[in-house]
């Protein structure tokens, strides 16, 4: 291999170079909106476990009233489900949308025409369509940090569906985020509610109970929603991060192998020369 193989190598260098630059700044911008999701996952944790709070000590109440029946405790005559799969809006984090439509596919078993699809995030839609599944609604470009005006668009559509009786429950199919290096795909009912107990003191709800019920059980469930969904917005920036960071460390070892190989082939090409200088001498003496 002489100078055109060095010109080869040349390009191939400064190709793998421009992706490494690539690849480090992905991952630097994925660590930045890892720790901003974690920030709000947090802050949503807290708000949460307040509303569950104020929701007990309302099913406390409502417990002793036997005459209270609320539609988001039972659940609905119909062979359907709803299943609200969270996934990415782009690309380059690995495997995540893969592992959790596979974990969708594993719940399903053979029942796949009594599943009703609805899928979060543009990149997951594909994959729930090989995998042989129907979506009944497709909700893209979500952002990172949800505000409740997009948990509310996609909670009333599963809601309305619920209510009518298309499906008897509601589930999310999510990546429950752990640590920045374990992520778990997981399932978790949203409707019908589990009867809450909790324990209270006689208080007086005004304007009614039902009323208050309604409206606290609506904002516990969207707070519940955006919960899981930062929750598969972290595991994502995670996955996207651990992806960056492994392509950049293949772009090193792979540079480094394509330096080594150059320099070989130019030191090989110098002592040929070197070589060829000598022996011309000699020749000449």
């Amino acid at each position: 291999m002489g100078a055109a193989g060095l010109v080869d190598i040349k390009r191939r260098i400064k190709s793998v170079e421009s992706t490494r630059k690539i690849t480090n700044a992905m991952g630097v911008v994925a660590t930045s909106k890892l720790r901003k999701c974690r920030k709000e996952l947090s802050n949503n944790d807290v708000y949460f476990k307040a509303a569950e709070e104020t929701i007990r000590s309302l099913a406390a109440i409502a417990n002793d009233n036997e005459n209270l029946e609320f539609p988001y405790f039972s659940p609905k005559n119909s062979d359907s489900k709803l299943y609200i799969v969270i996934t990415s809006d782009t690309g380059l984090c690995g495997g995540y949308n893969n592992n959790i439509v596979s974990y969708l596919s594993s719940l399903a078993e053979d029942d796949k025409d009594k599943m009703k699809v609805m899928t979060i995030g543009a990149k997951g839609i594909p994959y729930v369509k090989r995998a042989g599944f129907n979506t009944v609604t497709e909700y893209v470009d979500i952002p990172n940090i949800p505000t409740i005006k997009e948990v509310k668009v996609i909670y009333e559509k599963a809601l309305s569906l619920f209510n009518s009786g298309e499906v008897s429950e509601v589930y999310v199919v999510y990546t429950n985020f752990i640590s920045p290096v374990k992520q778990v795909p997981s399932l978790e009912k949203l409707l019908p509610i589990d009867k809450l107990e909790g324990e209270g003191q006689a208080k007086i709800v005004e304007p009614s109970l039902d009323i208050v019920l309604k409206d606290a059980l609506d904002a516990y469930l969207k707070g519940k929603l955006r919960y899981l969904i930062l929750n598969a917005k972290c595991s994502e920036e995670s996955a996207r991060m651990t992806a960056m960071d492994g392509a950049t460390s293949n772009a090193n070892d792979l540079l480094a192998s394509l330096n080594l190989k150059y320099n070989r082939i130019r030191q090989t090409m110098i002592t040929q020369e070197i070589s060829e200088i000598v022996g011309g001498a000699s020749a000449q003496k």
